[in-house]
């Protein structure tokens, strides 16, 4: 069941339910469970969650102004359909945040959190081998996620996540034109980077594997 927490009378307040609603929305975005254009209504997400329409509501307010949904004139809500510019302005905010994240995270990169990193791509290897979109996502997610959480720069961090949001339903649909059979090969350079201390490599392996895919799709 979605709501956990309750109230003294054991009904869960509607601030529980709404965060929890927009976590599990948020989460699903971001992984590209939902594919660009999608609509999304009140009704259908609060029976799919057994809840009402008003922390629905407040979710999915907040999503819009995340850049998760967007939200048409008509009252519409849906995930964006980014333009060529609007992926070009994403990439680019990436390629600024990434890899000074990575390299404020350097110098913890210790040996536990590079074999943390290895793991995770080696999930990475076992979901693109059975064509998991989501999962493959969510991996390489975790991938850079895992490590920026060194940098101690969570600011900047939250900013980044804001990005993979937006980028979420995006990121669904280039995998599809990827058609990968195997990780990303600028994760091995990540971690060869790590290992080595190689802060320029870190900066330009990063800034490739988080831009380079995105590129296909305003060609």
């Amino acid at each position: 069941m979605l709501i956990q927490s309750k109230s003294e009378g054991g009904i869960p307040p509607q601030s529980a339910i709404h965060d929890q609603i927009y976590r599990t929305l948020r989460t699903r975005i971001m992984h590209g469970e939902l594919l660009p254009g999608q609509a999304l209504t009140l009704r259908g997400i609060g029976q799919e969650y057994g809840v009402s329409m008003t922390p629905v509501r407040e979710a999915m307010r907040r999503l819009v102004a995340e850049g998760a949904l967007f939200l048409s004139s008509s009252g519409r809500v849906s995930t964006p359909e980014l333009s060529d510019d609007r992926i070009e302005e994403l990439a680019a905010l990436r390629a600024l945040l990434e890899p000074e994240l990575a390299s404020r995270a350097l110098p913890r990169a210790h040996i536990a959190l590079i074999d943390r990193l290895g793991a995770i791509n080696n999930t990475i290897a076992i979901v693109v081998a059975k064509g998991d979109a989501v999962g493959y996502i969510r991996s390489n997610l975790e991938f850079h996620r895992t490590l920026y959480l060194r940098a101690q720069a969570p600011a900047m961090l939250a900013i980044a996540e804001t990005v993979w949001l937006q980028l979420g339903p995006t990121m669904r649909k280039l995998y599809g034109k990827l058609q990968r059979t195997e990780p990303p090969r600028h994760h091995r350079l990540i971690l060869a980077a790590l290992k080595a201390g190689d802060e320029p490599g870190l900066r330009l392996a990063v800034r490739t594997d988080v831009t380079a895919g995105l590129k296909m799709l305003t060609q």
